[in-house]
């Protein structure tokens, strides 16, 4: 991403002079509010363009994506967690995990039951919820199962957008940080957590940028980092 500008709906847009994400890098990002992450995550899977700048995804200009089938084509390289992401509630968890795999889940083949059992050990949820409703998920739970999802299609590289959001609990934080460490390290997924949440960062071994007032990204300093993990 280079010299972008985007407004959001906030009195001052979005402006980011200068980022590269590598697809082994784990990186969190703390500086953005909810609306503009979502802009943010919009703009590299290039569901949303700069108003200036440009965003290139694997040497690509996404303003170059003409067609429906070169954006799903550019968007297979990311998996995103998201709150905004719709689970269907009667089904049972593992269908909802299938889904990202196949269409054919009523009834699912003894393949993509494995391979549903597989993410859900990557992510730490146990199989003996598999076949409980997507409904009676808990707010940690469901993070896992975005990420489940997200991680479905092999991807390049995660997205992460607030994921802790909804969780107080600060062990149940720490652990997802610990699943998304332990989802991607064997794969070398990278991933970009637009996140503020130290211990779910921490836990997942993130490294923390910030985004300037002149939309300058820095690698957090020695001393701001020591500050942080004293909180």
């Amino acid at each position: 991403m280079t010299g972008i500008q985007k407004h959001f709906g906030e009195p001052l847009p979005l402006v980011i002079r200068d980022l590269t994400i590598r697809a082994s890098d784990r990186v969190a990002l703390p500086d953005l509010n909810t609306g503009a992450a979502e802009i943010l995550i919009n703009l590299i899977t290039g569901a949303s363009l700069p108003e200036q700048g440009t965003v290139r995804v694997d040497g690509h200009d996404t303003r170059d994506i003409a067609t429906d089938t070169d954006w799903l084509a550019s968007l297979d390289r990311f998996g995103i967690v998201t709150a905004r992401a719709v689970l269907i509630g009667p089904l049972p968890i593992a269908a909802n995990l299938a889904l990202p795999l196949t269409l054919t889940i009523d009834p699912m083949s003894a393949e993509t039951r494995a391979a549903v059992e597989v993410l859900a050990e990557r992510v730490g949820l146990p199989s003996s919820r598999l076949d409980a409703k997507a409904s009676t998920l808990t707010p940690a739970e469901l993070v896992r199962v975005h990420l489940a999802r997200a991680l479905a299609p092999g991807p390049q590289l995660v997205l992460l957008e607030h994921p802790t959001a909804a969780i107080r609990d600060e062990g149940e934080r720490r652990s997802l940080g610990e699943a998304l460490r332990h989802a991607t390290e064997k794969t070398g997924t990278g991933w970009l957590a637009l996140t503020g949440d130290r211990v779910f960062g921490r836990a997942a071994g993130a490294t923390w940028l910030r985004i300037g007032a002149n939309g300058v990204v820095r690698r957090e300093g020695l001393w701001s980092a020591l500050s942080n993990l004293l909180r």
